[in-house]
């Protein structure tokens, strides 16, 4: 499932999933942000530039190299504002192409044993109106575009799909 809603000028995206692995393997993936480059499509060039060698904690920041649009590189920081384990963490975009983004990825534990994982992302455009406009034409599709090809990703990965 993929939703976006706009309120109060914050766009929020927001996405569910469950997999075929147990919570901790889920929380031991997820946790670690080297493994973000492989959900990520190709065409994004993401890259990250920081050391990484450490799950998520409080406080921890992380930067990446990422590609918006084609030929054009731009350098994007987020920190780890909040971590309870085997439960959710939160990144917080620093410094990016975005005004504002706050990223909520939530994990529980079902009844069969599968992990069901939420991502709740909030974010702000800049440039008002130009932005909107933006968000639109360009931002919504490319942000849809992620996620789904995340989405299939970890079906593959996690459920044999």
């Amino acid at each position: 499932m993929l939703h976006f809603k706009k309120h109060s000028g914050i766009y929020t995206l927001e996405t569910e999933q469950e997999l075929k692995i147990p919570l901790e393997e889920a929380w031991d993936y997820f946790s670690s942000p080297e493994n973000l480059a492989n959900i990520t499509p190709k065409s994004m060039g993401f890259n990250i530039t920081s050391k990484v060698d450490k799950k998520a904690y409080q406080g921890q920041i992380i930067t990446y190299k990422v590609s918006p649009v084609p030929f054009i590189k731009t350098n994007w920081v987020t920190e780890i504002t909040q971590v309870k384990e085997n439960d959710f963490f939160i990144d917080e975009q620093r410094f990016g192409p975005y005004k504002m983004w706050h990223h909520e990825h939530w994990f529980e534990e079902l009844a069969n044993g599968n992990t069901f994982m939420k991502d709740k992302i909030s974010y702000k455009i800049p440039f008002g109106f130009l932005g909107h406009i933006a968000q639109a034409i360009f931002i919504k599709k490319q942000l849809k575009s992620i996620f789904e090809y995340r989405y299939i990703t970890l079906e593959k990965m996690f459920n044999g799909k």
